[in-house]
């Protein structure tokens, strides 16, 4: 899209109270089936602002921020583990949406909605995965620092080295990692981005969310056991689209085959000039498969 061009603004946060917590959402509501939106590692509700919007009148759509992210705040159980986040969505479907929801995830919201979808089967209709954060991959040099972020006292002191640097070049850097291309990452996009991590840098508790969601996704991903995330995969009983990134500088693309074969009813997709968030980069093409392989009654394909 010419960078000229004026994007239509990200929809307000609305607040929504639930029993045990509050989550913050940004809603696209013109008809359509229910859907939410599940951001990764770092991100926000702001990650699905023009895919919502393509899909506005098929789904309606609610883009929520985890608890400790964007305007959420912290979980009271301070439990910032990919079942902990599932928890808080499901909160959200049973309390607020209530009716099963095509559920979307990306990166750790990727690892969020297996989670979910493993545990309460009755509140997805369907689960599409942008670039998840499964096992499976070996470490690449793009996320080779995660597991250091991981150690507890190392990562805190590391966050708090990082986030000492202006926010602007945060933004930047985040961008340059996640997109294949960032000149593909609108202005008026990048300023939002800017914008969400002046705010966040307000927050107490912003890079303690960080730290610990990914202390609690490594140990996910290192689980083999039971309950681990692929074992999960293997108990989740609706559709699931896999979405790639050719380009993807954080996701090892030969594990796309040992994740896919782990659930029952799968279709996989490599975008081939895409980096860790199709849905940003390239919204028209990732709602063009939605829509062709979930979201009509088209048969069942893998690309």
């Amino acid at each position: 899209m010419p960078s000229s061009a004026v994007l239509p603004d990200p929809p307000p946060v609305e607040e929504i109270w639930l029993a045990n917590r509050m989550l913050s959402v940004r809603r696209i509501a013109e008809g359509g089936a229910p859907a939410v939106f599940v951001h990764g590692l770092g991100g926000s509700s702001l990650n699905w602002t023009d895919l919502a919007h393509l899909m506005a009148g098929r789904l309606d759509s609610w883009a929520v921020d985890l608890p400790g992210f964007g305007w959420s705040p912290p979980p009271r159980t301070g439990d910032y583990t990919p079942t902990g986040h599932a928890d808080a969505v499901a909160d959200l479907i049973t309390e607020k949406i209530g009716a099963p929801v095509h559920l979307f995830g990306n990166s750790m919201g990727g690892a969020v909605s297996v989670a979910l979808a493993a545990s309460m089967p009755d509140l997805v209709r369907s689960v599409t995965l942008i670039a998840p954060a499964l096992p499976g991959g070996r470490i690449t040099r793009a996320n080779m620092h995660l597991p250091v972020l991981a150690v507890p006292g190392v990562g805190e002191r590391l966050v708090a080295r990082y986030l000492r640097a202006p926010a602007d070049w945060r933004a930047r850097a985040t961008i340059e990692a996640c997109f294949g291309d960032i000149s593909r990452m609108h202005p008026q996009r990048m300023a939002e981005a800017v914008e969400e991590v002046e705010r966040r840098d307000s927050l107490t508790y912003a890079a303690d969310a960080f730290s610990q969601s990914t202390r609690g996704l490594i140990r996910s991903l290192m689980d083999r056991g039971p309950r681990s995330l692929l074992a999960q995969a293997e108990r989740v009983s609706a559709p699931v689209l896999l979405i790639y990134g050719r380009l993807d500088q954080l996701v090892d693309l030969r594990s796309v085959h040992k994740v896919a074969d782990r659930f029952p009813d799968a279709r996989t997709v490599v975008l081939p000039d895409s980096g860790h968030v199709p849905q940003m980069e390239h919204p028209e093409m990732v709602a063009g498969v939605w829509r062709d392989l979930i979201g009509s009654p088209h048969p069942r394909a893998s690309v």
